[in-house]
């Protein structure tokens, strides 16, 4: 028996290769396939099942292309309703693999066809637990994304009361829990960094598990939810009712703009220019109008936060030789439309002789040396979130989170420069790109972020829990 952890990073995603006596099951794959077909084609094996742990909300699954490239049998929980062939397992169904067994334990509350699936080894013992968003590393599925007009976010947290408590807290202690996600996915709020774990060593130290009673466990999966991203409800309909090949949407996205083609198709086609470039190199030309969201960043989340319409056509700008990984990454959160890039990249559009337009960026030090020389009355926007920001921050610094800037462009100043940061300036980057676009063009970003600040004297406020606080 093998089992192997395909664990993407932009996306903080899990996908799960299992392997025995020559048959493959998939768990939760990714949209790009041909990593599976690679691993089942050099093992000499077959890839039998395709397991779905429930619709999956913050990425398009590739279940229908690695269906369809090895007619595997896709599998998802109870109270699934594909618009496609799939098999819907009842509770404790049990398929076999080799000489391996894979168990479904439906476990409704993150959705209500969420389910886990059990894996018993050779010996008949269990050997792994594989609970997609039920239950993460340090954390538990968010019950809020399948909420409807007869079912709240609390009705779904006492469903997953119960699939915990009843259905996976029974379970042996030496289990190991793969979920489908870790720290940095949207899909929970105390995700760890760790990857997998035992399930006995969660049941210690996951605050959701440790709850006195099911009001509790509600109180505390449903407190400081923040709203998820745009993009989610659409890939959910993506995963459940189909979408276009990966091929094609390659096909699309791989062609070769000049310059002068790439302002033609910008103009029919009313086409969004996105830039992956690093935000330092970003800053010195780009193309006017371009919204800076970096590649080598949280690139796809950042995509499907900021760009509200799912369908909006995408011009690139790329590293030259990134331009398949970035339509590759688009296309794991639904992003299909991209309609080719430019050829040649920056460097050919300047080389034209085109419009090129700049953001000032500056080091942390000269910022602090200007906060001094202006009696720390400069207009400060911290684009951080709200917890980074209420943890510590500048002092007379304002939070304008990016992921609700739309919300903020009102505060931003028309006469006095805007002087904008992040934690490190991979966000900044992105918010300044936003603001130019909106005709707000008095903006200077500071280099290195909140971490480059807080090297040098500027003033830091530091939030104090008031239970700390003494009295006189």
């Amino acid at each position: 028996m093998k089992v192997e952890q395909i664990y993407t990073g932009c996306l903080a995603q899990g996908a799960y290769y299992i392997e025995s006596n020559g048959e493959v099951a998939i768990i939760d794959p990714l949209r790009e396939v041909q990593p599976y077909l690679d691993r089942a084609n050099k093992a000499n094996a077959k890839i039998k099942y395709i397991f779905e742990t429930h619709f999956h909300a913050d990425f398009v699954s590739g279940h229908l292309d690695l269906q369809k490239a090895t007619g595997a049998e896709i599998i998802y929980g109870e109270n699934a309703q594909p618009s496609f062939k799939a098999t819907i397992a009842k509770d404790k169904q049990s398929f076999q693999l080799g000489a391996v067994t894979i168990k479904a334990i439906h476990t409704p509350g993150h959705t209500m066809e969420s389910t886990c699936y059990l894996l018993t080894d050779e010996n008949g013992k269990d050997h792994a637990l594989f609970t997609g968003d039920t239950l993460f590393i340090g954390d538990v599925g968010r019950p809020d994304l399948a909420v409807k007009s007869n079912l709240t976010q609390e009705d779904l947290a006492a469903h997953l009361y119960h699939s915990l408590y009843h259905k996976l807290l029974p379970l042996s202690d030496d289990i190991i829990v793969y979920p489908a996600h870790g720290a940095g996915s949207a899909c929970g709020k105390n995700m760890s960094k760790e990857t997998y774990d035992t399930l006995g060593h969660q049941k210690q130290v996951n605050y959701a598990l440790n709850a006195k009673s099911k009001e509790e466990f509600i109180k505390v999966v449903t407190d400081g939810l923040l709203p998820p991203p745009a993009y989610f409800p659409k890939n959910v309909m993506m995963n459940k009712q189909g979408y276009e090949s990966l091929d094609v949407v390659m096909e699309r996205g791989l062609r070769a703009l000049t310059p002068e083609e790439f302002e033609v198709v910008a103009e029919e086609t009313g086409a969004l220019v996105i830039d992956t470039r690093t935000a330092q190199t970003f800053k010195d030309g780009f193309v006017p109008r371009a919204i800076n969201i970096g590649l080598r960043g949280d690139f796809a989340p950042w995509v499907g936060t900021l760009i509200t319409d799912i369908k909006q056509p995408l011009l690139l700008v790329a590293e030259e030789g990134t331009e398949q990984e970035v339509i590759t990454r688009l296309s794991r959160v639904g992003y299909d439309n991209c309609v080719g890039y430019l050829a040649g990249g920056f460097e050919a559009w300047k080389k034209a002789g085109k419009e090129v337009d700049t953001i000032e960026s500056i080091s942390a030090e000269e910022f602090a040396q200007r906060l001094k020389d202006h009696n720390h009355q400069l207009k400060v926007v911290d684009v951080r979130k709200g917890s980074e920001y209420e943890a510590e921050h500048l002092l007379n610094a304002e939070n304008a989170p990016l992921q609700y800037l739309n919300d903020y462009m009102a505060t931003f100043s028309k006469e006095q420069p805007n002087y904008v940061h992040c934690a490190g300036g991979y966000r900044s980057m992105i918010a300044s790109s936003i603001l130019k676009a909106r005709g707000i063009h008095n903006l200077i970003e500071v280099a290195g972020g909140f971490s480059a600040i807080k090297k040098t004297d500027a003033p830091i406020t530091q939030y104090v829990c008031p239970s700390t606080l003494k009295t006189a």
